[in-house]
């Protein structure tokens, strides 16, 4: 390992959480104004243009730390040669707990007994022993599949890099994901949002999805083409959707998927700031004794791929 590079001048903009201060210095940086920095940490996950004037404003800052797994909000500033990082991996855990937890609701019909007013007829599936198709081979997809292997699932990864992933039974490509949706119980999204994902789960898609299967989103909410998913649930054609994301986001109290019994929707909260915070700081420590020691940072993001 080589002997840390002394004490690194690293802003923290535009809030000043006190967690992520303290775990700048305990990374062994010290917070300083960004005319003064090397590093950033940057604290708002939609502030675009905020950032990028802040770092024109600051050509020393060679390294940006993003709050978030997901920085498809800042794509177009990602390519100016800086290394950028995300929280990708951070936060794997509780946004896998809580794509279960969807999953399971689906399956169990949760979402319409909660707005039922009488007793009604028994209905129900169980997990244990169903085919899940999971759209994405990141941390959260390994979170998933760690949770899911009590149930014993046969469960199949749609991911760009075809190789194998502990849990998974067959790992398959993104070209392949029409052929793989056909009798799985659970569909679940947890892939980074591009240009090539947008709209993945279209009208097409939705058909080879069987008539009791539930789609769960934990990813971004412009993967499901809305127009055709509020069509299929309204017609019966899938079970239902189980959606911690959506598009529009937030979605207008008219819209029609609230008022779906087969449609369950949570206000993007798989992974709440009282979640995220502790998160987040370690990896803000972690990056930041790697930056001294010239190691490696984690959640290095490609601005080519746009995660």
């Amino acid at each position: 390992m080589t002997e840390p590079h002394g004490t690194l001048a690293c802003a923290l903009a535009p809030g000043h959480p006190p967690a992520l201060a303290a775990a700048i210095t305990t990374g062994g940086g010290q917070v300083v104004g960004p005319n003064g920095a090397e590093a950033l940490v940057w604290t708002d996950p939609t502030d675009v243009d905020g950032l990028r004037a802040l770092l024109a404003d600051a050509p020393a800052i060679r390294w940006v730390q993003l709050p978030f797994a997901g920085v498809d909000t800042f794509a177009s500033i990602l390519g100016d040669g800086r290394t950028w990082t995300s929280a990708k991996g951070a936060y794997a855990e509780p946004v896998a707990e809580h794509a279960l937890a969807l999953g399971l609701a689906g399956l169990r019909g949760l979402p319409a007994r909660a707005r039922a007013s009488s007793w009604g007829a028994a209905a129900g599936r169980r997990l244990a022993g169903q085919r899940v198709v999971i759209v994405g081979g990141g941390s959260i997809t390994r979170a998933l599949l760690a949770l899911l292997a009590p149930f014993e699932v046969e469960a199949t990864v749609v991911r760009r890099h075809v190789a194998p992933l502990d849990g998974a039974h067959h790992v398959v490509g993104p070209d392949r994901l029409h052929d793989v949706l056909p009798g799985a119980a659970l569909v679940v999204l947890t892939l980074a949002l591009t240009p090539q994902t947008t709209r993945i789960i279209d009208a097409d898609a939705l058909e080879r999805v069987d008539g009791d299967a539930w789609l769960v989103n934990v990813a971004r909410g412009a993967h499901v083409a809305t127009d055709a998913l509020v069509a299929a649930l309204q017609e019966g054609a899938i079970g239902g959707a189980a959606l911690d994301v959506t598009d529009p986001e937030p979605l207008p109290g008219d819209h029609p998927l609230w008022r779906l019994d087969n449609c369950l929707i949570t206000p993007h909260v798989a992974n709440t700031w009282e979640m995220a915070e502790p998160l987040l700081a370690e990896r803000i420590r972690a990056n930041v004794e790697r930056f001294r020691q010239g190691e490696p940072l984690l959640g290095l993001v490609d601005p080519a791929l746009g995660y």
